[in-house]
């Protein structure tokens, strides 16, 4: 073998041993980019080193998702920022720089059905992933089975221990489905380790006043809503159901279409009204929404 060849088939050794496979991959790419634009050693060395750490930050970063559970396309540049409140707008651009992590405060998401409330929390839960923070996300209901498994097993701490490790946690639909008092009771357990250690974000469609439902004891209530409001921003979004907006749109532009063939529309009205006596099916009324 030449000494080249020693050298390429050595420096590919080390850079497998030292765990650098993307400088591994490139390495020889970037040395002829070098040469021709005759690129000082420093210069070769930032590229190759530059490489490696964007492919480590990206393999990172979606693995982070992976982890997060969030969807994928529920994304800040598929949430329409116009629809928000301008004070919602502006707490949600203060969400973005992450720096309510830091300080272990909770974020308290109000609503009805519809308003966009879990679409406002994933969007911001990626970007926040995307910038280097742990983020984890459930709903109520599956995060109530997990726990209530984990008691029932005697493993509740070591799962509790396990969330402890995201910086922050969404709880999605806090009240919408009634949960037993045992449910509620693991629930507490765990706003309650996690108070000023790690940040809870959570929607719920019900206000505080109708808590005590949830948690069924006033006491509980009291304690829960004194742990999540200390340290915490809270977002109203008291706007119109999304989906709602959806449908009626949808609903107006197939009637706008019928307007373009009149006469097909008429002939078809007439048969329905004499005919035998059908009429054309109401409107679905759309589901409840998070």
């Amino acid at each position: 073998m030449t000494e080249a060849s020693n050298i390429k088939a050595d420096l590919t050794q080390n850079l497998k041993h030292l765990h650098l496979p993307t400088i591994r991959q490139c390495y020889e790419e970037v040395a002829r980019q070098a040469e021709r634009e005759t690129l000082s050693y420093e210069r070769y060395l930032h590229e190759v080193v530059q490489r490696e750490c964007d492919e480590r930050l990206e393999n990172r970063t979606t693995k982070m998702l992976r982890e997060s559970q969030l969807p994928l396309e529920k994304s800040l540049e598929a949430f329409d920022m116009r629809r928000l409140p301008a004070k919602a707008a502006r707490q949600m651009r203060t969400l973005l720089d992450g720096g309510f992590l830091k300080r272990t405060e909770n974020v308290l998401v109000f609503g009805n059905p519809g308003s966009g409330k879990t679409n406002l929390l994933q969007a911001a839960g990626q970007e926040l992933v995307r910038k280097g923070h742990r983020i984890f996300f459930t709903s109520c209901e599956m995060l109530v089975q997990e726990l209530l498994i984990a008691k029932r097993d005697l493993k509740l701490s070591k799962l509790i221990k396990k969330y402890s490790r995201y910086e922050g946690m969404i709880i999605d639909d806090l009240g919408y489905i009634r949960q037993t008092r045992e449910e509620m009771e693991v629930v507490f357990t765990l706003l309650a380790e996690r108070y000023e250690r790690g940040s809870v974000l959570l929607t719920s469609n019900l206000p505080f006043s109708k808590w005590e439902g949830i948690f069924k004891d006033p006491m509980t209530t009291a304690a829960a809503i004194d742990r999540l409001v200390h340290h915490s921003i809270i977002i109203e979004l008291n706007i119109p159901s999304y989906r709602l907006e959806q449908a009626k749109n949808n609903l107006q532009s197939l009637e706008a279409d019928g307007k373009e063939e009149p006469a097909l529309a008429a002939e078809e009205s007439s048969e329905l009204s004499s005919g035998s006596g059908l009429r054309p099916p109401p409107p679905a009324s759309s589901p409840d929404s998070r």
